[in-house]
């Protein structure tokens, strides 16, 4: 077998498949930012590193400014959908926290339905299903989750796909949101929390074993324990991985660290996305070429990683039909 045989010479392109793991206010597109930002007088978001999980937050809220009304939340919504289908995504998982447009949109429920509207509207033109993620913040606490929740069940069959929970996982542990969970999968979303990033494997066995988790957005710092392992191949929990983020934030620095690939020898499920495309730098197709190219998966492998995101996702039936098809022919090319 030659190198080149090794690494894998099919348009990553055409590989079908989902992205989960990213987030309105971190996806937004630079140029669109940088011409909102000399609109409003605001300094342009930066990504030149980050001190520390505080400074990328602090960064993460000043993009998030630059979504000022219904207008920037439906041209954004677009963009991230048209670069979806660049990158032959086939279903798209979008995650907002909506306190995040501060009231600029009226209350939850009205920034969530104008995150939806603008979704249900860039996938019927663009043909990139398409499903929210409704997220939490575990720095604002326990009862702004109880109203994300809330609202996510209530739209549950609107297109809300799924509850979330981002922030620092140090600070605020699995075990206080326990209620915001509940009323979620009591409507049939799937759990989705982040965990396993900022604090190690304890969060990432808290978000299964507290939080019902389908999902687990990263999940990475599982790899520190070997039984922790086994038991996510067992149940068949999916790891929404980011390695360029992971790199950017210090979880595992270099890009080469990252323990994607022995996290898939051990047989769990794993999917590539980019988490914040603008505040890192990055997009889908250079998560999947640095998993190639970086990383050594092959395209066996990539495949597989691609069948993940299929089978994780909310998609319909046909959607997931049509598109693990897709991905065997991908393979069989």
């Amino acid at each position: 077998m030659t190198a080149c045989d090794r690494i894998g010479t099919r348009s990553l392109v055409d590989l079908p498949k989902a992205h989960l793991h990213l987030h309105l206010d971190g996806s937004l597109r630079r140029s669109t930012v940088e011409e909102i930002a000399r609109e409003e007088g605001r300094e342009v978001p930066r990504p030149t590193g980050y001190g520390s999980f505080g400074h990328f937050m602090e960064t993460i809220a000043a993009a998030a400014a630059c979504l000022r009304d219904e207008a920037d939340v439906r041209r954004a919504v677009r963009e991230i959908v048209e670069d979806a289908q660049a990158a032959g995504v086939v279903w798209l998982e979008l995650s907002v926290w909506p306190g995040l447009f501060a009231g600029r949109l009226g209350d939850y429920r009205a920034a969530v339905t104008a995150v939806l509207d603008a979704g249900r509207a860039a996938s019927g033109e663009l043909g990139v299903g398409f499903g929210l993620i409704a997220a939490a913040n575990r720095g604002v606490g326990v009862d702004d989750a109880a109203t994300v929740a809330t609202v996510a069940a209530e739209l549950a069959g609107d297109g809300v796909v799924g509850f979330g929970l981002d922030g620092d996982e140090a600070a605020a542990p699995a075990a206080w949101f326990g209620r915001p969970f509940d009323i979620a999968r009591e409507a049939g979303l799937l759990s989705v929390p982040h965990a396993g990033e900022i604090a190690g494997p304890q969060s990432v066995r808290d978000a299964l074993e507290v939080l019902g988790a389908d999902r687990v957005m990263h999940g990475v710092r599982a790899i520190d324990d070997p039984v922790l392992v086994e038991e996510l191949a067992a149940r068949g929990t999916t790891l929404d991985v980011c390695p360029t983020s992971n790199a950017l934030l210090g979880v595992y620095h270099p890009v080469e660290a990252n323990p994607l690939p022995r996290l898939l020898d051990a047989g769990v499920r794993c999917t590539l996305n980019t988490d914040d495309s603008l505040l890192f730098e990055t997009d889908l197709l250079r998560e999947y070429e640095i998993a190639r190219s970086v990383l050594g998966l092959s395209d066996e492998q990539l495949a597989a990683v691609a069948t993940a995101s299929v089978n994780g996702s909310a998609a319909p039936v046909e959607l997931k039909t049509a598109a693990l098809n897709a991905i065997a022919t991908w393979l069989n090319a």
